[in-house]
């Protein structure tokens, strides 16, 4: 089947659980209209042998109430922890059999002839799959054996997204600092005619942003290749540049701090050097998406509370 943008590998952990958040990008690629037919009929509880179905049963949810809830908005984890605090507790062993259950099927079991057959039917060249998680990477482009669920699946970035204004910066050093990271301000990343602009008070535009939103990820890409894991201060907001920004969810989080116009104005005007005036902080809550998938946070708490829920949430020391 084609690579979706967004949707990754069932090898790929959230918290403890593999496959889970792979079901979720699903679920958010639906609800988009961006997730093709084929994938469709994969969903949810309609035949048990599906992993959606099978991973609802181990964690004790139902697959309708967990849709719902991812629905509503909130970061994997969250999401998970909903999971966990509705359905069935589990303990670490109980997990750690779940991961390598379901990424070995295929190998050696009563399922190894329909694996077989499934390849063939796919048409796949180079080496044979043997689990049903390495032919859906292979069937998808990703390389055989690229990720195993027993090695861990550490985050490479975490944005901190939001208007101008809403305390990115300082939220987002902080939160390097708390957790041994780099940290990287995408603002000094602009272009010299994009700054021109701004200072001018006018919005840049998407052709304005494309070069900057490549120089961000690009930057991300090349710390992550050296081993480094880097909280990032990006206003992130449409849906198109956070895809630009991190195409796999696998490899980062979004955490977006959320304030109303009266607070962020007040802010802006205290401020002195900024080329952000009134007309552009207007024209970016107007072009805000809201993600569905961010850890979402109130931006008139202090920053040390905020750290320190970030690193709750996640899973950062």
């Amino acid at each position: 089947m084609p690579r979706v943008t967004g949707l990754r590998s069932p090898h790929a952990k959230v918290g403890r659980v593999v496959l889970f958040g792979r079901m979720l990008d699903k679920v958010r690629l639906r609800a988009k209209d961006a997730l093709p037919p084929e994938y469709q009929a994969n969903m949810g509880e309609a035949r048990p042998t599906l992993f959606d179905a099978r991973c609802c049963r181990f964690l004790g949810v139902d697959y309708a109430r967990l849709r719902a809830r991812a629905l509503q908005g909130g970061c994997d984890e969250e999401i998970l922890s909903w999971a966990h605090a509705n359905g069935a507790p589990r303990s670490d062993e109980e997990c750690l059999i779940w991961n390598r259950f379901v990424t070995k099927m295929g190998w050696r079991d009563d399922r190894s002839d329909v694996l077989v057959g499934r390849a063939a039917e796919y048409g796949l060249a180079g080496p044979r799959p043997e689990t049903f998680c390495e032919l859906i990477d292979l069937d998808e482009g990703r390389p055989a054996g690229a990720t195993r669920s027993w090695e861990p699946h550490p985050l490479s970035a975490i944005i901190v997204m939001g208007v101008s204004g809403c305390g990115k910066t300082t939220v987002g050093q902080a939160l390097a600092e708390a957790a041994g990271w780099d940290f990287l301000d995408s603002d000094a990343l602009h272009p010299a005619p994009n700054v021109a602009k701004m200072s001018a008070g006018v919005p840049l535009d998407d052709s304005d942003r494309a070069p900057w939103l490549a120089a961000i990820r690009g930057e991300i890409g090349s710390r992550a290749a050296r081993g480094a894991r880097t909280v990032v201060a990006c206003s992130a907001l449409k849906e198109a540049y956070r895809t630009a920004l991190m195409p796999d969810p696998a490899h980062g989080r979004y955490v977006h701090l959320r304030g109303d116009f009266v607070l962020i104005k007040r802010r802006l005007s205290s401020r002195s050097g900024h080329y952000m005036g009134e007309s552009l902080l207007r024209s970016q809550f107007a072009a805000l998406e809201e993600p569905l998938d961010a850890l979402a946070l109130d931006a008139a708490q202090a920053p040390s509370v905020l750290v320190s829920r970030i690193r709750e949430v996640l899973g950062l020391p």
